[in-house]
């Protein structure tokens, strides 16, 4: 027998007893609903025996694991759904991701929107079928020649990578299909309940462009059907927020032929930038932070000694100078320590915090970019903290306290991820135990909730990555604390202590935004382009209702700009309807519309975007008003 601790709750299990047997026990809905297990801590699959005591987590789709299981299983519908309609398919990797799964596939011709429904309706009768997905395993040799046999160069050359390490390969059967995977998948396509596919796109194999281009097609499923439809809802509400559609329509950002991944900002777009830049550096002097600027080209030799080379250089710009190496920073890292170094410190001087808005630029491929939020340049909002090993603890805490600041002001609401080691990396497993250990101590301090991504920390370090949520229930992971052991290493930083030795300072990497243009891009599409009053390009816009009333529209626009209010005047000759309705696609937060009566009295008639009709008042206590949301960065 096996003590099975289920949340607390023990029970005996005859040794060998599977994750679902054990959901089964538990009760029938926790069996439909089980997707994977989570044995001590790793996540398993159901078919898993449990042989010795342990704590056991039965994961539904509401669990982050079990639905990347139930969307990787769907994947391999998706994938059996080809098979049956173009029986030479070759198979690449099918994963679940962020927000449902995909599967990348080497096909005769390219797929047109009838054929994604043909799919779509194959998987439907699959999943009808309700076949069980049976899991076994063969020795390297042997998983080879099963492919070899089904024609699947692919899944060949995976599996020699595996080869060597003297593992048997697994596989999943469903009815006719059988797939290379390591799992975890439900117990059978039945457990699929709403499915749709919603783009297919190129994709290289290995994301190397010197490989064959496969075509991806992407897909989401839900256990309600009810769910689907919600998503799908949100999918076209994400198509009228676009941020790339909402830049040109508002005239703020665009990115042109002529520098794929270079953005172009337009002098509204700067507004809205530097008002978020400004707001950055009011909130960093406050909490002690100095503002640096680093150059954007540096030495190669630099790029070598923080590590970068080695772990990055495939997304490094490089050029000569003078007949010398040089590389344009993918990372504002290595200036900062350049900084720190430059003179003797001491304990005293301790904590040292370096701010910097710094542009870096990164080799990404043309099919992975995206509008603002993947880029070729970009503005990171780095901050490199240089401490005492007894000040990380608060260091951390007092970043995490600054990070919820700044996210609540925009109406985010956030979880936290804790990345740990991957395997390219560079340290002491010595150090990286030290380093996990102080980011989990801070995390249980914090208070807040917090999952852990195994493997997915930097090269240099563990971190904290912080994912908001945006007014669509979208997640998008920004800021990041990362503890580094390493970097004051490589560059020899020291301090003197109290007992007037040299110390290894301790490091911490952050950023709150992120990337101000990706984080722009967000708050875009969060909004829906209707920013709040503070960050709004335009104001307040001044609509006349005819020439004789466009002198008091000027003094008007005077006087509030006076108050460092940003107004704009409407002197086209148009209807007053028209002229509104324009202000509303805009997106502007007030209108004030002044006809001849309002001259007369020397008021104005106030609307707002939100509100509509606020009635007719006296400039001044509108001033006050509209001052005060700026001030208090008020929502809309």
């Amino acid at each position: 027998m096996v003590k099975v601790n289920l949340k607390g709750n023990v029970r005996e299990y005859e040794s060998g007893t599977t994750v679902d047997g054990i959901a089964r026990s538990i009760g029938a809905g926790l069996a439909k609903a089980a997707c994977a297990g989570k044995l001590n801590g790793k996540v398993v699959d159901l078919r898993t025996p449990v042989t010795e005591d342990c704590e056991l987590q039965i994961l539904t789709f509401d669990d982050a694991e079990g639905k990347k299981t139930y969307w990787h299983t769907t994947a391999h519908i998706m994938a059996q759904a080809v098979k049956k309609l173009f029986p030479d398919a070759g198979f690449a990797i099918g994963p679940a991701i962020e927000n449902g799964f995909y599967y990348d596939f080497d096909l005769p011709r390219t797929l047109t929107p009838d054929d994604l429904q043909a799919i779509e309706t194959e998987m439907k009768k699959i999943i009808k079928e309700d076949l069980p997905l049976e899991r076994f395993e063969l020795a390297p040799d042997d998983a080879i020649a099963l492919m070899e046999k089904e024609h699947q160069k692919y899944k060949v050359e995976l599996i020699r990578e595996h080869a060597g390490k003297g593992e048997k390969i697994s596989f999943y059967r469903q009815g006719d299909y059988t797939d290379l995977c390591a799992g975890p998948h439900l117990m059978s396509t039945g457990k699929v309940k709403a499915v749709k596919l919603t783009n297919c796109t190129g994709a290289y194999w290995r994301a190397n462009a010197k490989n064959k281009m496969l075509q991806r097609v992407y897909g989401i499923s839900f256990p309600k059907a009810s769910e689907l439809e919600n998503y799908l809802h949100m999918l076209d509400e994400a198509k009228k927020r676009d941020h790339r559609k909402l830049g040109r329509e508002l005239d703020l950002f665009d990115i042109y032929e002529e520098g794929p991944g270079f953005p172009f900002f337009l002098p509204k777009g700067m507004i809205l930038r530097n008002q978020l830049e400004n707001f950055w550096r009011e909130e960093h002097t406050k909490h002690g932070y100095e503002e640096i600027r680093t150059p954007i080209i540096l030495s190669e030799e630099l790029w070598h000694r923080s590590g970068h080379w080695d772990h990055y250089k495939d997304n490094m710009y490089t050029t000569k100078i003078d007949g010398a190496d040089y590389a344009i920073k993918p990372m504002n890292c290595p200036g900062g320590m350049l900084v720190y170094k430059r003179k003797l410190h001491s304990y005293r001087d301790l904590p040292e915090r370096l701010a910097e808005l710094g542009l870096v630029h990164r080799h990404e491929l043309s099919g992975t970019l995206h509008g603002l939020m993947r880029v070729r340049c970009f503005t990171q909002d780095d901050a490199h903290i240089f401490m005492t090993p007894d000040q990380v603890e608060s260091e951390i805490l007092g970043v995490m306290d600054l990070i919820d600041s700044f996210y609540k002001v925009f109406g985010f609401d956030y979880s936290l991820e804790l990345s740990t080691r991957p395997e390219n990396s560079m340290g002491t497993d010595e150090q990286w135990e030290m380093a996990t250990n102080a980011l989990i101590q801070a995390l249980k301090k914090n208070g807040r909730p917090y999952e852990i991504n195994e493997g997915d920390g930097a090269f240099y370090g563990p971190k904290i990555d912080f994912h908001l949520r945006d007014s669509l229930g979208r997640t998008w992971q920004c800021g990041t604390i990362q503890l580094d052991f390493q970097m004051p290493e490589r560059f020899d930083l020291t301090y003197t202590g109290e007992d007037g030795e040299k110390h290894r300072p301790v490091m911490l990497h952050r950023v709150i935004f992120g990337s101000i243009e990706r984080f722009i891009a967000i708050l875009t599409e969060h909004y829906a382009g209707a920013f709040p009053m503070w960050l709004a390009p335009v104001q307040v816009k001044i609509l006349p209702i005819s020439d004789a009333t466009m002198d008091y529209a000027k003094k008007l626009q005077e006087k509030l700009q006076s108050a460092s209010l940003r107004v704009e005047v409407d002197t086209r000759n148009e209807k007053i309807g028209y002229k509104i309705r324009e202000a509303q696609l805009q997106k502007i937060p007030y209108m004030l519309i002044v006809g001849e009566k309002e001259m007369q009295n020397g008021t104005v008639s106030v609307r707002s975007r939100k509100g509509g009709s606020l009635g007719t008042m006296k400039p001044e206590p509108f001033i006050e008003k509209a001052v005060a949301e700026v001030k208090n960065k008020t929502a809309d």
